[in-house]
């Protein structure tokens, strides 16, 4: 944090961790509403619908939320890297 913290300006500084957070932010809302939402809450309605033999409801519960989990991870990963280039902070 330190290191980051030199290189920027304080308004600079802000502006990163705004974004960073509003990033995770949104990220954490899509995982919320996969897991919970499609594993709990929509699980009668989503096991209407079929899924390579298995119910779409049942298959989000125990599967579908951890792929999505490990895409947001690698969403997250490419766009702070973007956001890092944008800000000069990458380790490049």
């Amino acid at each position: 944090m330190g290191n980051l913290m030199s290189q920027l300006s304080h308004d600079r500084a802000k502006a990163y961790w705004r974004r960073n957070l509003a990033l995770v932010g949104k990220l954490l809302v899509i995982w919320f509403v996969v897991s919970y939402g499609c594993g709990i809450l929509f699980v009668d309605a989503l096991n209407e619908i079929q899924l390579r033999g298995f119910k779409l409801g049942f298959w989000f519960a125990q599967q579908g939320s951890i792929y999505v989990f490990v895409g947001l991870i690698f969403y997250y990963t490419r766009k702070m890297g973007q956001l890092d280039r944008e800000f000069g902070v990458d380790e490049d």
